[in-house]
């Protein structure tokens, strides 16, 4: 079946619009088996703060926009706008690209890689990844890790992490007098903290619904831990605060931020709210005394940086193109296969009707010699009697194409032939 690729990213559509189409993790087995339920072989589905695109194979790809929009209970007039789709070649380009952090907000982040890992995880758990996308997948791994060993597009990467960091130290002098509160404990979380601890803060707290996986990061970065329904209690002993959960719903609402400022006799507060959907409502970023930057806010602070990484983005697109190529003379490989099969059946058919002749002549006692003879000449004979009557019955312009063909297949131009 033909391969695609549809969604939406930062290009293409705002935050408002990202998440709505967004799919939480423990959605996503769900939401893979009822989009493969119907016209759809193979799939899988990459969601991010960033992006939400769907991998599948189908003879009917208009499909899938139609099943994004009802699956997110969404009229389709109010997402085809924001969508792409791209067949067959461009599908792979695509994903070769984002992997690769071609496509990213922050050009080169590594994170993406991981994030497309987890989407095949996923697939593979619902039981939606063939043997096309299986393929695609792996060297879509194996690009991804080429571009980043032989070019320079992870050199002095300006990631999310970082520029969470450059965003707070706009705002505070000194980020060793600051107390920095996390909301939640993935990828992203880690690495923000990661950059925070270097710079020394007076306090990094780590909160979470899973204890032990705070308790993990707390130590690691030599802070402590909060359990999450105390956040609103102590909020206002935190100078700057990045949230990147799965919530389906806000869990930092306005009421909680006013309280927090009050306490803090409106000493201004950093809020990065780095989850799709949004961890923190938006009308929190009205406050005077808040500073709230969104991932789409990032965009701003990096493409600075875009410029000069665009000759690795030349040596990355080279390596892409080729490998492209490769994906595609694989997949048209796979065309060849029941043929080849067939050619094999059809070879073997002849060599054991052969050894049996051969056999029968043997058991009445005839010269080994001469068996093994005739048992040669018969298996030459009827393999050499398609590509000879294919010759014959050729003529004109045909004939040269069937002797090129014949030529071709049995190598017979070859300069080394003795």
């Amino acid at each position: 079946m033909p391969l695609f690729a549809l969604g939406l990213n930062h290009h293409t559509a705002p935050l408002a619009i990202r998440e709505r189409v967004s799919f939480q993790p423990e959605r996503l087995l769900g939401a893979l088996k009822d989009l493969t339920a119907a016209q759809v072989k193979e799939a899988a589905i990459l969601s991010t703060c960033n992006r939400t695109e769907v991998y599948f194979s189908t003879e009917a790809p208009e499909f899938a926009a139609d099943w994004l929009a009802r699956y997110h209970n969404l009229p389709l007039a109010d997402v085809a706008p924001y969508l792409y789709t791209f067949p067959a070649q461009d599908a792979v380009r695509h994903v070769f690209r984002v992997a690769s952090g071609l496509d990213s907000m922050v050009l080169g982040e590594p994170q993406i890689l991981g994030q497309v890992k987890d989407a095949v995880r996923h697939a593979e758990a619902a039981g939606t990844l063939g043997t096309t996308l299986h393929q695609l997948f792996q060297r879509t791994f194996s690009v991804a890790k080429e571009v980043r060993s032989s070019t320079a597009i992870g050199a002095n990467v300006v990631s999310m992490a970082a520029a969470s960091v450059h965003l707070a130290e706009r705002i505070f002098e000194r980020m060793s007098d600051q107390r920095v509160l996390f909301i939640g404990a993935g990828e992203m979380i880690e690495l923000c903290a990661a950059h925070f601890a270097g710079t020394k803060p007076r306090r990094l707290t780590i909160a979470n619904r899973t204890e032990a996986r705070a308790q993990g990061l707390a130590e690691r970065f030599g802070g402590d831990t909060l359990r999450l329904d105390l956040i609103g209690d102590v909020m206002s002993q935190y100078d700057v605060i990045v949230s990147c959960t799965a919530a389906p719903l806000p869990i930092i609402g306005l009421g909680m931020v006013e309280r927090a400022l009050k306490a803090r006799r409106h000493r201004p507060m950093v809020m990065v709210d780095l989850a799709v959907p949004r961890d923190i409502e938006r009308e929190i970023g009205d406050l005077d005394d808040v500073f709230l930057y969104t991932v789409d806010d990032l965009a701003q602070l990096v493409a600075s940086g875009k410029e000069t990484r665009q000759s690795a983005v030349v040596e990355a697109e080279s390596i892409i193109e080729e490998r492209v190529r490769g994906f595609f003379a694989w997949m048209e490989g796979r065309e060849a296969v029941p043929v080849i099969r067939a050619l094999r059946e059809e070879a073997e058919r002849v060599r054991q009707q052969e050894l049996m002749r051969a056999a029968k002549r043997l058991a009445k006692g005839e010269d080994p010699q001469k068996v093994l003879e005739a048992l040669s000449q018969g298996i030459t004979n009827k393999l050499i009697h398609g590509p000879s009557r294919y010759l014959n019955q050729a003529e004109g312009e045909a004939l040269v194409e069937a002797g090129r063909v014949v030529s071709t297949l049995f190598q017979l131009d070859r300069s080394d032939r003795h």
